[in-house]
């Protein structure tokens, strides 16, 4: 299980308190800004962008530093066989590459916080071959965000993006602040809807993602 309840506190809806300030150097942050990640613990911190710019683009530092953009992949389509071979049981899950464990990893929100879900690596090397845009994630700091929750829960669409891996967590947060009793109720799906709506708005779309 990842290792990052401190930091989904964060995103959980609880009070946050009056400043936040960067982890490295104590500068005062506004709302809106950088996050690095200890790939080792999978731990976020918030920086600011000095700072974040210091681990920027190496792979060999203690610390890296997490995107800002979200790119929409709209050529990009699991089928419903594609992900039952996936072996998650909810119809929503975050895939990146963990470093550290040196493989693609899967995780899904839960009321409990984020759940790992074992991976069939040859199955996820067929449903990505010829997608270049997921052959490029980088490692530990952005991953592939799948909603195929439905209408079920007032989804009219599915939804694949290259989202920053605080992002994910941001989502992990809100389920496990708002969930209620068996099916969440609709206090946390309303969250989780408003989540995708702001990702779509700031998403750019992406033209790396076609088929080669």
């Amino acid at each position: 299980m990842l290792k990052t309840f401190a930091t989904l506190r964060k995103f959980s809806g609880q009070r946050k308190p009056p400043v936040e300030r960067c982890e490295l150097c104590g500068l005062e942050l506004p709302p809106e800004h950088d996050h690095l990640v200890e790939p080792q613990s999978r731990r976020l911190l918030c920086s600011c962008i000095a700072c974040g710019l210091l681990f920027s683009g190496s792979t060999e530092l203690k610390y890296r530093r997490v995107p800002r953009d979200v790119r929409r992949l709209n050529d990009f389509q699991l089928t419903d066989s594609d992900w039952d071979s996936l072996m998650i049981p909810i119809n929503m899950a975050f895939f990146f590459f963990d470093s550290s464990a040196k493989k693609m990893v899967a995780f899904y929100p839960s009321p409990a916080g984020p759940v790992e879900s074992l991976l069939h690596l040859d199955k996820w090397h067929e449903i990505i071959r010829g997608h270049l845009a997921l052959n490029t994630m980088q490692p530990d700091v952005e991953a592939l965000l799948v909603n195929r929750m439905g209408s079920r829960v007032g989804f009219l669409t599915d939804d694949y993006f290259l989202a920053p891996i605080d992002q994910c967590y941001k989502l992990v947060g809100l389920l496990r602040m708002h969930w209620r009793g068996l099916s969440g109720g609709t206090e946390v799906w309303k969250r989780v809807r408003e989540f995708f709506d702001g990702i779509r708005r700031t998403a750019k779309s992406d033209s790396e993602d076609a088929h080669v």
